[in-house]
């Protein structure tokens, strides 16, 4: 069975907002960077995905949120994630992604970050 993931996005001046919920997994994980494509206002755009409603996470998944951020990098724009949950943020964690794309522990934190980048 599938499991359940909805996606919804928020667009700021410079930043496309990006919340995640549900779970993301082998069976779902293609729908991020398809999402993140048909949603972005502009590629060079900062992209936040705030994950406070994603309660768990596979490799694949985790696998996704690598090949978004890539992308959003070769455009000239960033990935930030946001209000990691306990399960996700585990994953980051052991597989070391953290060192490679900007966690924050709010979304606020992220937002904050995503302006000044675009303002400064």
């Amino acid at each position: 069975m599938a499991a359940v993931l909805t996606l919804t996005h928020l667009h700021l001046p410079g930043v496309t907002v990006i919340s995640v919920a549900g779970e993301l997994d082998i069976t779902n994980h293609a729908e991020i960077p398809v999402y993140l494509g048909m949603n972005r206002q502009r590629p060079a755009d900062q992209v936040v995905f705030d994950m406070a409603g994603l309660a768990f996470m596979d490799s694949s998944g985790l696998r996704a949120l690598l090949s978004c951020h890539q992308d959003c990098v070769s455009l000239g724009g960033e990935l930030r994630l946001a209000a990691l949950q306990a399960v996700p943020a585990r994953l980051m964690e052991i597989t070391g992604v953290r060192a490679h794309v900007p966690v924050h522990t709010t979304i606020d934190q992220a937002l904050s970050v995503a302006m000044a980048k675009i303002s400064g």
